[in-house]
């Protein structure tokens, strides 16, 4: 689920083309670990584009929401943000994004021998870093930011 609210539209505004993310925060920063949508957050960010070409068409499939897990450096999730429409003499937008960021299995050392998403009390909690960038239509990619920690509790 992406929700995105516009401030701004047709104001004339010094904004860049590439587009500019700022991390605003979550609805809440613990959650319980799992594999499918046993639980959920949403995250909060403020975004920029001076061309305004932000979302895709609904007939895209392309994903324009980034978010990586940095315990593992890979992408953690990507999310297609709707079709923002310009307007007026002035294109540039800005905005809030809305995601809802579904749990993870927290990780644990490999000497361990626990395998992911394993209730433990051995390790009862782990840190889930988050970075997030976005990219326009234009293939523009704006900065990436990093989150604060989401706490995953590991012992349920």
């Amino acid at each position: 689920m992406v929700i995105i609210a516009l401030t701004g539209c047709i104001q004339s505004n010094d904004y860049s083309d590439i587009p500019h993310l700022e991390f605003q925060g979550f609805s809440k920063t613990t959650m319980i670990q799992g594999s499918n949508q046993q639980d959920s957050t949403i995250m909060n960010l403020f975004f920029t584009d001076g061309d305004g070409d932000f979302g895709s068409q609904s007939n895209s499939n392309e994903a324009n929401i980034f978010i990586k897990d940095l315990r593992t450096n890979e992408i953690f999730r990507t999310y297609k943000a709707p079709f923002v429409p310009t307007g007026g003499a002035a294109k540039g937008i800005s905005g809030t994004i809305k995601v809802k960021i579904y749990t993870t299995c927290c990780f644990y050392a490999p000497s361990s021998g626990i395998p992911p998403c394993e209730p433990t009390d051995i390790f009862p909690t782990n840190v889930l870093p988050l970075e997030v960038y976005i990219v326009d239509r234009s293939g523009n990619v704006s900065n990436t930011v990093r989150t604060t920690d989401i706490l995953l509790e590991c012992n349920r």
